[in-house]
């Protein structure tokens, strides 16, 4: 037996565990080669040296201990793959950063939220706001009365001044004679009917909705004719 060998099989020679013919070779070998000897030596003194230890104790939750490390090892190991632990990371990441920023998000659209409740009323169509026309309205482009769309020449005796009721259809629905002159007042209110009659008006208007209104037409003899709204 060679001196390889025979170190390979020095621990198992001393605990006694090699067969008989091995370990006769292995004790003839010791006996001739001195370095082998010194290295039996010291692992003999190693072993007493071991011996010579005082023994100590385990705890007694050693056992239960490594079975929870064993079982966090196994679970580690066991666990998602690699493309799912870095899914997780990126998901705790992004609501981590998104976070900070959810109250300011949620501010502003309470803001926005109230703002627009409290301003939907000048949104609103002007037709939605206002239906009839005042009479302490303002002047305004938003306010029209009523206009002159088609008159007959009709002539006529006399002269006359009639308020004409115009509807929000632009048809007449009543007239009222203001004042009259003539030799003949009947025949001046039938020639005033007769012209009206083939007479179209547009109807006035609020913030562009069509509404009744009145508009003023004189007459004057023999076929003069003056409108104002």
């Amino acid at each position: 037996m060679d001196c390889r060998n025979a170190r390979r099989n020095i621990s198992a020679y001393l605990d006694h565990r090699v067969p008989a013919s091995e370990s006769q070779a292995v004790r003839n070998h010791l006996n001739a080669c001195r370095a082998c000897a010194l290295e039996s030596a010291e692992q003999q003194r190693l072993r007493r040296t071991i011996r010579s230890l005082p023994r100590r104790t385990p705890p007694a939750d050693l056992t239960l201990r490594l079975r929870v490390i064993a079982s966090k090892a196994r679970a580690e190991i066991q666990g998602p793959g690699r493309w799912t632990r870095l899914q997780n990371r990126l998901a705790l990441a992004l609501e981590n950063l998104m976070r900070p920023m959810a109250l300011p998000a949620v501010g502003g659209l309470c803001s926005a939220v109230f703002m627009f409740s409290a301003l939907i009323q000048t949104f609103m169509p002007a037709f939605a706001m206002v239906r009839t026309a005042s009479s302490f309205d303002p002047p305004t482009m938003l306010l029209t009365q009523p206009m002159l769309k088609y008159i007959a020449p009709i002539p006529f005796g006399g002269d006359a001044v009639v308020d004409v009721k115009i509807d929000n259809n632009g048809c007449i629905y009543g007239y009222t004679i203001v004042s009259e002159t003539g030799p003949n007042d009947q025949q001046l209110r039938r020639s005033i009917e007769n012209n009206l009659l083939f007479t179209e008006f547009w109807p006035a208007t609020a913030f562009g909705v069509p509404i009744a209104g009145t508009i003023r037409i004189s007459y004057r003899s023999p076929a003069g004719i003056d409108v104002k709204g």
